[in-house]
This record gives C-alpha cells, structure tokens and sequence, in this order.
C-alpha cells in the first residue's frame, strides 16, 4: 500500500444508545476516509443487528487519553474509602446500644420516682 493509501483511511470511535434514556456505550472502531462515511459504515454495522435510539462517531485523534503521568495521579487518589456509605455501617448498631442504654426501663420508672419526691 503506497504512503497516499495509508493516510486515506482515519480511525474512528463508534458509541450508541440504546434508548433515549440510556447511557452511550463504546460499539467499535472502524477505518473509514471521513466523518459521513464512517457515519454510514457504523449505521451500516450497527443499527440492523439492534434497536439503537443514537450513534455517536468520533475521529481516535480527537480523543484525549490520560498520559501515563495522569493515570499515576489518578492511581494516588484511589483510597475513597471514605466517601463509601457502607464505611458507617456499624454507626446504626452503635446509637441503637447507645438507644439502649439510656432509655432501659429501669431508668424510664426512675423518672416517676424523682417525680414524686419532689
């Protein structure tokens, strides 16, 4: 293939949704010459095999990737344990001890005593 056939063709990126709500999902890469026939060649590939409600077609070099600089970053801030919810489980049992404790009825009928003396 000559130097010209090589840059003919573009990498592009195929996403599609399924239904207006949905989310978009990565389908596949293809080559084609420009943004319409890709377009066309993903509609092509794609909408007869399953209901699609939209398809997005990107050129692969108008994608930002992270550098291996940034996914080091990235890989740093990875202890969010404490943004997790599930992390104050045991906070529910611990006032429900607490609950206990104080309130037992033994504590409830002094009440009445102290009432009384008075």
């Amino acid at each position: 293939m000559s130097d010209k056939g090589q840059n003919f063709y573009q990498e592009f990126e195929v996403f599609s949704k399924r239904s207006d709500g949905a989310q978009m999902q990565h389908q596949f890469s293809l080559l084609a010459p420009n943004h319409e026939l890709a377009m066309v060649m993903a509609q092509e590939n794609f909408m007869r095999r399953e209901p699609v409600s939209d398809i997005w077609v990107v050129k692969r070099s108008d994608v930002r990737m992270m550098t291996p600089e940034e996914r080091e970053s990235v890989s740093r801030l990875d202890n969010k344990d404490y943004r997790n919810a599930k992390g104050y489980g045991y906070l529910k049992k611990k006032w429900r001890q607490y609950e206990q404790e104080m309130l037992d009825e033994k504590e409830i009928m002094s009440w009445g005593e102290l009432v009384k003396k008075k």
